[in-house]
């Protein structure tokens, strides 16, 4: 499904959940995905239990793809035999951690003409995908990512920056249990700065914090709120970089690739469970009917395994899974 030959995967789920309990064909896909993605169960009895869990994910594979209106393939991605429940701690984007009083100041939006398509990854300012692991710490990589970009604009130097730190340190947010970005931002200005992912390395669970001062090669002054008009939030990423974004990642755990916009149902836009980070646009053209589906580049921390090579393409221009709806960005010296 990553990059091989075998894009096939999503009619077969069709085939197979259209008729009276095609366990056969579940087995054989289940088998599939078993080597796909190097899994072993241990015993039959956790095996079985993996098996049931694949089989419901497919049919919400099913329902997803039904109602897609993008050009997104849904399909058995490496989270197929997680429950809903398990899925949920790969993400940690936390509304109740929300500060009362606000720090962020509003974004000045530049003056400037949008081109088509915009891609930072091809400026040198995104560090390669990087992976959460079973810690719901999206928030930590959402911001740690908007701050490389910042820092690598304005210091034309890209440096790979420390979630451990952020999950270790920040204390007002609650590590792998989850936290937000504008709690993190404070949380780097507090602390004095930011540590590199090589001196201070991730470890995908809670640590006690062991942040040094004189090893800080980053800091940061505050942050700024973008509006959640997508022209407006287009014009301030072509001028100043990637942005901190919340989504609802329903869509997330089967996503294999493609233009993703999923109905309102599927995807409440309200419902903001997952850090990310906008680095990019673009449009795309539909093969026959020539449909124009302008999307956002979103980058994840799943691991390059997942999605687009880690990145998520979602419709632009609607609010499609609230993207717009809690986009933020450092400031920085």
């Amino acid at each position: 499904m990553f990059g091989g030959g075998d894009h096939d995967r999503v009619p077969h789920t069709k085939k197979m959940l259209g008729g009276s309990g095609h366990d056969l064909g579940h087995m054989g896909a289940f088998k599939t995905f078993m080597k796909e993605h190097d899994k072993d169960y241990g015993d039959h009895a956790e095996f079985k239990r993996r098996f049931n869990i694949f089989r419901q994910n497919m049919k919400k594979v099913y329902i997803l793809q039904q109602n897609e209106r993008g050009t997104a393939k849904y399909g058995a991605t490496k989270f197929a035999d997680l429950t809903e429940l398990e899925f949920r701690r790969m993400l940690g984007l936390r509304h109740d951690m929300k500060p009362q009083v606000s720090k962020m100041v509003s974004a000045e939006i530049p003056d400037v003409e949008l081109p088509v398509e915009f891609d930072w990854r091809e400026k040198g300012v995104v560090t390669p995908v990087k992976n959460q692991g079973m810690c719901g710490s999206c928030w930590a990589f959402s911001v740690t990512g908007n701050v490389e970009g910042q820092w690598a604009i304005k210091h034309n130097k890209l440096i790979s920056l420390s979630e451990q730190e952020l999950v270790d340190c920040d204390k007002t947010d609650e590590g792998c249990n989850g936290g937000m970005p504008e709690n993190a931002y404070e949380a780097i200005k507090e602390l004095g700065g930011l540590e590199t992912e090589s001196d201070y390395p991730y470890e995908g669970r809670d640590d006690q914090c062991h942040f040094n001062k004189t090893m800080a090669q980053v800091t940061v002054n505050g942050s700024v709120e973008l509006p959640q008009d997508e022209t407006q939030l287009a014009k301030w990423l072509v001028k100043n970089g990637p942005v901190s974004i919340g989504i609802n990642a329903n869509a997330l755990q089967f996503y294999v690739g493609g233009v993703s916009h999923p109905l309102k149902f599927l995807c409440n836009p309200k419902n903001l469970d997952h850090g990310m980070l906008i680095v990019g646009y673009g449009v795309h053209t539909t093969k026959y009917l020539h449909r124009k589906q302008p999307y956002w580049i979103v980058k994840n921390s799943w691991g390059s395994d997942w999605g687009d090579q880690g990145y998520y393409l979602v419709y632009r221009g609607d609010g499609t899974c609230g993207v717009n709806q809690m986009a933020t960005s450092a400031v920085v010296p």
